[in-house]
C-alpha cells in the first residue's frame, strides 16, 4: 500500500519529468523558424568537417559556386542516425570530399559569422545522391525526401 505522503511525491516527480520532457522538445525547431524555402542554394565544393551532434548533424563546405557567397557554409542535416542510415558517415563525408549540396538559405541570410543552409540532398563523387534533410520538420516537399513519394 502506498502511503499517503508519497503519492503527491509520486504526482510531482511525474510532473517534472514531464516539464523536462517539453523542453527538450521544443528545442527541435521547424524549417521555417530558420530557413527560407524561397531561397534554394546549390553548394559545391570540399568538406571542411562534420559535427556529429544532435539534434542535428552540420557539414561545413567551402563553397566554390560563384552563384551563391564563397567560403566556408554551415549546412544543417538530419540527426547522426538518420544520416548513418542513409549511408553517411566518417568515411563518406571526409575532410577534402568534394561534395554538391543541394538545400535552402537562412532567413537571415546575414553570413555572420557564415552562411547557413538546410541541406536537402548530397552529391558524392562518384554521382551517388543521398537525402541528407530531416523529415516532418515542415521543408518544401521537393522530392529529395524518399518518404513524401
Amino acid at each position: 500500500m502506498i502511503s499517503r505522503r508519497i503519492v503527491p511525491l509520486i504526482g510531482a516527480s511525474v510532473l517534472a519529468a514531464a516539464a523536462l520532457g517539453v523542453g527538450q522538445a521544443s528545442a527541435h525547431h521547424a524549417f521555417s523558424a530558420e530557413f527560407d524555402a524561397n531561397a534554394p542554394v546549390l553548394l559545391r565544393g570540399p568538406v571542411v568537417k562534420v559535427e556529429w551532434i544532435n539534434p542535428h548533424a552540420w557539414v561545413h563546405i567551402k563553397n566554390t559556386n560563384p552563384q551563391y557567397r564563397l567560403g566556408e557554409w554551415m549546412v544543417e542535416g538530419g540527426t547522426p542516425n538518420t544520416l548513418l542510415r542513409a549511408g553517411i558517415n566518417r568515411n563518406t563525408l571526409k575532410p577534402g570530399t568534394e561534395i554538391i549540396v543541394r538545400g535552402y538559405q537562412s532567413i537571415d541570410k546575414s553570413c555572420t559569422p557564415m552562411c547557413r543552409a538546410n541541406g536537402r540532398d548530397v552529391t558524392f563523387p562518384d554521382g551517388r545522391k543521398v537525402f541528407m534533410g530531416s523529415s516532418g520538420t515542415g521543408a518544401p516537399r521537393d522530392g529529395a525526401d524518399p518518404s513524401e513519394r
